[in-house]
Protein backbone atom coordinates (compact mmCIF):
# COMPACT_ATOMS: atom_id res chain seq x y z
CA UNK A 1 0.00 0.00 0.00
CA UNK A 2 1.21 3.41 -0.41
CA UNK A 3 1.16 5.89 2.02
CA UNK A 4 -1.68 8.20 1.81
CA UNK A 5 1.08 11.28 2.15
CA UNK A 6 2.95 10.16 -0.98
CA UNK A 7 -0.76 9.64 -2.57
CA UNK A 8 -1.63 13.64 -2.01
CA UNK A 9 2.12 14.52 -2.79
CA UNK A 10 1.68 13.03 -6.97
CA UNK A 11 -1.48 14.10 -6.66
CA UNK A 12 -0.14 17.74 -5.54
CA UNK A 13 3.09 17.47 -8.26
CA UNK A 14 1.57 15.06 -10.94
CA UNK A 15 -2.36 14.62 -11.37
CA UNK A 16 -4.50 16.64 -11.30
CA UNK A 17 -1.60 19.04 -10.14
CA UNK A 18 1.05 21.31 -11.09
CA UNK A 19 2.40 18.92 -14.33
CA UNK A 20 -1.16 17.86 -15.59
CA UNK A 21 -2.21 21.19 -15.33
CA UNK A 22 0.50 22.98 -17.48
CA UNK A 23 -0.34 19.90 -19.73
CA UNK A 24 -4.00 21.07 -19.60
CA UNK A 25 -2.87 24.97 -19.92
CA UNK A 26 -0.88 24.59 -23.46
CA UNK A 27 -3.49 21.87 -24.66
CA UNK A 28 -6.68 24.02 -24.01
CA UNK A 29 -4.58 27.30 -26.55
CA UNK A 30 -4.15 24.95 -28.70
CA UNK A 31 -7.99 23.70 -28.95
CA UNK A 32 -8.46 27.12 -29.22
CA UNK A 33 -6.13 28.75 -31.44
CA UNK A 34 -7.43 25.78 -34.05
CA UNK A 35 -10.89 26.29 -33.39
CA UNK A 36 -10.71 30.42 -34.17
CA UNK A 37 -8.97 29.12 -37.31
CA UNK A 38 -11.09 26.73 -38.56
CA UNK A 39 -13.98 29.43 -37.97
CA UNK A 40 -11.77 31.91 -40.02
CA UNK A 41 -11.25 29.78 -42.92
CA UNK A 42 -7.08 29.45 -41.80
CA UNK A 43 -5.40 26.32 -40.69
CA UNK A 44 -4.03 27.55 -37.25
CA UNK A 45 -0.66 26.00 -35.87
CA UNK A 46 0.34 22.81 -38.24
CA UNK A 47 3.44 21.65 -37.61
CA UNK A 48 5.05 21.28 -34.45
CA UNK A 49 4.04 18.13 -33.50
CA UNK A 50 0.89 16.31 -34.66
CA UNK A 51 -1.46 19.14 -35.96
CA UNK A 52 0.82 21.74 -34.57
CA UNK A 53 -0.38 20.24 -30.93
CA UNK A 54 3.22 21.46 -29.64
CA UNK A 55 3.32 24.82 -30.95
CA UNK A 56 2.17 26.45 -27.90
CA UNK A 57 4.79 24.60 -25.88
CA UNK A 58 7.39 25.73 -29.05
CA UNK A 59 5.78 29.36 -28.34
CA UNK A 60 6.72 29.67 -24.47
CA UNK A 61 9.95 27.86 -24.64
CA UNK A 62 10.73 30.46 -27.51
CA UNK A 63 9.71 33.13 -25.51
CA UNK A 64 11.94 31.99 -22.11
CA UNK A 65 15.31 32.68 -24.32
CA UNK A 66 14.39 35.54 -25.51
CA UNK A 67 16.14 39.15 -23.97
CA UNK A 68 14.31 40.03 -21.01
CA UNK A 69 13.79 43.61 -21.23
CA UNK A 70 13.01 46.25 -18.20
CA UNK A 71 12.50 49.96 -19.61
CA UNK A 72 14.20 52.43 -17.76
CA UNK A 73 11.45 54.34 -16.27
CA UNK A 74 9.56 51.49 -15.09
CA UNK A 75 9.15 50.64 -11.18
CA UNK A 76 11.53 47.98 -11.58
CA UNK A 77 9.79 45.51 -8.31
CA UNK A 78 6.62 46.00 -9.22
CA UNK A 79 7.06 45.56 -13.19
CA UNK A 80 8.83 42.33 -12.07
CA UNK A 81 6.74 41.05 -9.77
CA UNK A 82 3.28 40.98 -11.53
CA UNK A 83 4.24 38.39 -13.96
CA UNK A 84 4.62 35.59 -11.27
CA UNK A 85 1.86 37.22 -9.31
CA UNK A 86 -0.47 37.00 -12.26
CA UNK A 87 0.47 33.25 -13.28
CA UNK A 88 0.14 32.11 -9.41
CA UNK A 89 -3.18 33.97 -8.99
CA UNK A 90 -4.74 32.23 -12.48
CA UNK A 91 -3.14 28.64 -11.59
CA UNK A 92 -4.33 28.73 -7.88
CA UNK A 93 -8.40 28.12 -8.21
CA UNK A 94 -8.02 25.55 -10.77
CA UNK A 95 -7.03 23.01 -7.53
CA UNK A 96 -10.66 24.34 -6.33
CA UNK A 97 -12.21 22.53 -9.28
CA UNK A 98 -13.15 19.09 -8.94
CA UNK A 99 -11.89 17.57 -12.36
CA UNK A 100 -11.79 14.16 -11.84
CA UNK A 101 -13.66 12.77 -9.07
CA UNK A 102 -16.75 14.69 -7.61
CA UNK A 103 -14.49 16.75 -4.88
CA UNK A 104 -11.93 18.89 -5.74
CA UNK A 105 -7.82 18.66 -4.62
CA UNK A 106 -8.76 20.78 -1.99
CA UNK A 107 -12.22 22.08 -1.04
CA UNK A 108 -14.02 23.70 1.58
CA UNK A 109 -17.24 25.46 2.23
CA UNK A 110 -17.03 29.05 1.03
CA UNK A 111 -14.34 28.18 -2.03
CA UNK A 112 -16.63 29.59 -4.93
CA UNK A 113 -16.37 32.95 -2.46
CA UNK A 114 -12.39 32.47 -2.88
CA UNK A 115 -12.08 31.74 -6.64
CA UNK A 116 -14.10 34.80 -7.13
CA UNK A 117 -11.78 37.02 -5.11
CA UNK A 118 -8.87 35.56 -6.67
CA UNK A 119 -10.49 36.26 -10.09
CA UNK A 120 -10.50 40.19 -9.33
CA UNK A 121 -6.98 40.02 -7.75
CA UNK A 122 -5.35 38.70 -11.31
CA UNK A 123 -7.29 42.09 -12.60
CA UNK A 124 -5.65 43.99 -10.07
CA UNK A 125 -2.16 42.45 -10.57
CA UNK A 126 -2.89 43.39 -14.32
CA UNK A 127 -3.41 47.24 -14.00
CA UNK A 128 -0.27 47.20 -11.27
CA UNK A 129 1.81 45.77 -13.95
CA UNK A 130 0.44 48.60 -16.34
CA UNK A 131 1.18 51.03 -14.41
CA UNK A 132 4.24 50.00 -13.45
CA UNK A 133 5.69 50.19 -16.94
CA UNK A 134 4.60 54.08 -17.23
CA UNK A 135 4.48 53.71 -21.18
CA UNK A 136 1.72 55.68 -22.60
CA UNK A 137 -0.10 52.66 -24.29
CA UNK A 138 0.37 50.33 -21.01
CA UNK A 139 -1.30 53.04 -18.33
CA UNK A 140 -4.57 53.22 -21.20
CA UNK A 141 -4.57 49.34 -21.28
CA UNK A 142 -4.39 49.56 -17.72
CA UNK A 143 -6.94 51.96 -17.50
CA UNK A 144 -9.15 49.78 -20.17
CA UNK A 145 -8.55 46.34 -17.67
CA UNK A 146 -9.41 48.39 -14.37
CA UNK A 147 -12.96 49.71 -16.28
CA UNK A 148 -13.84 46.66 -17.51
CA UNK A 149 -13.85 44.54 -14.39
CA UNK A 150 -15.59 47.29 -13.12
CA UNK A 151 -18.42 46.38 -15.75
CA UNK A 152 -18.70 42.47 -15.99
CA UNK A 153 -17.69 42.08 -12.32
CA UNK A 154 -21.04 42.66 -10.48
CA UNK A 155 -22.96 40.17 -13.32
CA UNK A 156 -20.45 37.61 -13.35
CA UNK A 157 -20.61 37.37 -9.35
CA UNK A 158 -24.30 37.08 -9.28
CA UNK A 159 -24.07 34.75 -11.96
CA UNK A 160 -22.14 32.61 -9.98
CA UNK A 161 -24.27 33.07 -7.10
CA UNK A 162 -27.27 31.26 -8.44
CA UNK A 163 -26.00 27.54 -8.98
CA UNK A 164 -24.80 28.09 -4.77
CA UNK A 165 -28.57 29.29 -3.79
CA UNK A 166 -30.18 26.46 -5.94
CA UNK A 167 -27.55 23.99 -4.19
CA UNK A 168 -27.42 25.48 -0.54
CA UNK A 169 -23.36 25.76 -0.95
CA UNK A 170 -20.63 28.08 -1.85
CA UNK A 171 -18.45 24.90 -2.28
CA UNK A 172 -17.69 24.21 -5.64
CA UNK A 173 -17.53 20.54 -5.03
CA UNK A 174 -20.68 21.11 -3.23
CA UNK A 175 -22.43 22.63 -6.51
CA UNK A 176 -21.12 19.69 -8.45
CA UNK A 177 -22.42 17.16 -5.90
CA UNK A 178 -26.41 18.97 -5.68
CA UNK A 179 -26.41 18.30 -9.63
CA UNK A 180 -25.82 14.59 -9.64
CA UNK A 181 -29.13 12.57 -10.07
CA UNK A 182 -30.93 16.20 -11.04
CA UNK A 183 -30.86 18.72 -14.41
CA UNK A 184 -27.77 20.47 -14.26
CA UNK A 185 -28.17 24.16 -13.71
CA UNK A 186 -27.59 24.99 -17.42
CA UNK A 187 -30.80 23.63 -18.25
CA UNK A 188 -32.90 25.29 -14.89
CA UNK A 189 -30.78 28.64 -15.40
CA UNK A 190 -30.14 29.07 -18.94
CA UNK A 191 -30.07 32.87 -18.06
CA UNK A 192 -27.47 32.73 -15.58
CA UNK A 193 -25.01 30.18 -17.83
CA UNK A 194 -25.54 32.96 -20.87
CA UNK A 195 -24.40 36.24 -18.47
CA UNK A 196 -21.42 33.59 -16.18
CA UNK A 197 -20.52 33.05 -20.02
CA UNK A 198 -20.24 36.61 -21.21
CA UNK A 199 -18.71 37.74 -18.23
CA UNK A 200 -16.09 35.53 -18.25
CA UNK A 201 -15.19 36.03 -21.85
CA UNK A 202 -14.97 39.45 -20.48
CA UNK A 203 -12.34 38.04 -17.96
CA UNK A 204 -10.50 36.28 -20.16
CA UNK A 205 -10.16 39.96 -22.71
CA UNK A 206 -10.62 37.98 -25.23
CA UNK A 207 -12.91 39.21 -28.75
CA UNK A 208 -15.39 40.86 -28.16
CA UNK A 209 -13.78 42.25 -25.36
CA UNK A 210 -10.62 42.85 -26.16
CA UNK A 211 -10.33 46.01 -25.92
CA UNK A 212 -7.69 46.73 -23.23
CA UNK A 213 -4.92 44.99 -25.83
CA UNK A 214 -6.48 46.02 -29.00
CA UNK A 215 -3.40 45.56 -30.89
CA UNK A 216 -4.52 47.52 -33.60
CA UNK A 217 -4.99 50.94 -31.43
CA UNK A 218 -2.71 50.19 -29.01
CA UNK A 219 -0.66 47.08 -29.97
CA UNK A 220 -0.38 44.60 -26.97
CA UNK A 221 -2.23 47.31 -24.52
CA UNK A 222 -1.07 46.78 -20.86
CA UNK A 223 1.69 43.76 -21.92
CA UNK A 224 3.26 45.80 -24.19
CA UNK A 225 6.64 46.67 -22.01
CA UNK A 226 6.74 42.61 -20.83
CA UNK A 227 9.06 40.72 -22.98
CA UNK A 228 11.19 37.34 -22.92
CA UNK A 229 10.56 35.66 -19.30
CA UNK A 230 7.96 37.55 -18.25
CA UNK A 231 5.79 37.83 -21.50
CA UNK A 232 5.87 33.97 -21.43
CA UNK A 233 4.77 33.77 -17.69
CA UNK A 234 1.59 36.21 -18.33
CA UNK A 235 1.14 34.32 -22.05
CA UNK A 236 1.23 31.00 -19.37
CA UNK A 237 -1.41 32.52 -17.07
CA UNK A 238 -3.68 33.77 -19.56
CA UNK A 239 -3.63 29.51 -20.92
CA UNK A 240 -4.63 28.85 -17.18
CA UNK A 241 -7.40 31.36 -17.31
CA UNK A 242 -8.57 30.03 -19.97
CA UNK A 243 -8.79 26.47 -18.34
CA UNK A 244 -10.19 28.01 -15.02
CA UNK A 245 -13.19 30.03 -17.10
CA UNK A 246 -14.28 26.83 -18.76
CA UNK A 247 -13.80 24.97 -15.73
CA UNK A 248 -15.94 27.19 -13.83
CA UNK A 249 -18.98 26.97 -16.41
CA UNK A 250 -18.78 23.05 -16.24
CA UNK A 251 -19.03 22.76 -12.85
CA UNK A 252 -21.49 25.15 -11.62
CA UNK A 253 -23.96 24.96 -14.67
CA UNK A 254 -22.61 21.68 -16.80
CA UNK A 255 -22.50 19.14 -13.40
CA UNK A 256 -18.98 19.02 -13.57
CA UNK A 257 -17.42 15.21 -13.76
CA UNK A 258 -20.93 13.80 -14.03
CA UNK A 259 -21.81 11.87 -16.92
CA UNK A 260 -23.85 9.40 -18.43
CA UNK A 261 -22.94 6.19 -19.91
CA UNK A 262 -18.56 6.08 -19.42
CA UNK A 263 -17.62 4.85 -16.18
CA UNK A 264 -14.45 7.52 -15.83
CA UNK A 265 -16.14 11.23 -14.96
CA UNK A 266 -13.09 12.89 -15.72
CA UNK A 267 -13.75 12.24 -19.68
CA UNK A 268 -16.67 14.07 -19.03
CA UNK A 269 -14.94 16.82 -17.28
CA UNK A 270 -12.24 17.52 -20.51
CA UNK A 271 -15.44 16.49 -22.87
CA UNK A 272 -17.42 19.55 -21.53
CA UNK A 273 -13.93 21.39 -21.28
CA UNK A 274 -13.74 21.52 -25.18
CA UNK A 275 -17.44 22.09 -25.42
CA UNK A 276 -17.00 25.66 -23.25
CA UNK A 277 -13.86 26.35 -25.27
CA UNK A 278 -15.73 25.75 -28.38
CA UNK A 279 -18.14 28.38 -27.11
CA UNK A 280 -16.12 30.39 -26.63
CA UNK A 281 -13.65 30.38 -29.67
CA UNK A 282 -17.18 30.84 -31.53
CA UNK A 283 -18.17 34.13 -29.78
CA UNK A 284 -14.30 35.54 -30.46
CA UNK A 285 -14.34 34.36 -34.31
CA UNK A 286 -18.07 35.87 -34.40
CA UNK A 287 -18.18 39.57 -33.34
CA UNK A 288 -16.30 42.45 -33.84
CA UNK A 289 -14.62 44.44 -30.58
CA UNK A 290 -16.90 46.86 -28.48
CA UNK A 291 -15.54 49.35 -27.73
CA UNK A 292 -15.15 50.17 -23.77
CA UNK A 293 -17.70 52.20 -23.30
CA UNK A 294 -19.96 49.72 -24.75
CA UNK A 295 -19.03 47.16 -22.62
CA UNK A 296 -19.72 49.27 -19.46
CA UNK A 297 -22.98 50.45 -20.84
CA UNK A 298 -23.59 46.99 -21.67
CA UNK A 299 -22.83 45.50 -18.46
CA UNK A 300 -24.80 48.06 -16.14
CA UNK A 301 -27.72 48.78 -18.14
CA UNK A 302 -28.50 44.79 -19.50
CA UNK A 303 -26.17 42.41 -17.73
CA UNK A 304 -26.56 43.48 -14.19
CA UNK A 305 -30.74 43.61 -14.19
CA UNK A 306 -31.22 40.04 -16.06
CA UNK A 307 -28.36 38.65 -13.25
CA UNK A 308 -31.03 39.78 -10.57
CA UNK A 309 -33.92 39.13 -12.16
CA UNK A 310 -31.94 35.28 -12.60
CA UNK A 311 -31.04 34.99 -8.81
CA UNK A 312 -35.13 36.30 -8.37
CA UNK A 313 -36.41 33.54 -10.48
CA UNK A 314 -33.79 30.91 -8.33
CA UNK A 315 -35.10 32.05 -4.92
CA UNK A 316 -38.51 32.15 -6.33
Amino acid sequence: MVPEEIVTLLQIFLFPGFLFLFFLAFFSEWVDRKLVAKFQNRYGPLYTGPKGILQPVADFFKLLAKEDIIPTATDKTVFSIVPILVLALSMAPLFLIPMIDFSALVWFEGDLIVIMSITTLVIIAMFMGAWASTDRFSTIGGMRVGLQMLGYEIPMTIAMIGPAISSKSLSVSGIVQSQAGGLWYAITQPLGFAIAMICLLAHLQKVPFDVPEAESEIVAGWMVEFSGKKLALLRLAKNFELVLAGSLLVSLYLGGPLGFWLPHPSFYFFLKLIVCIFIFSNLRALFARFRIDQVLMGAWKYLTPLALLQIILVVI
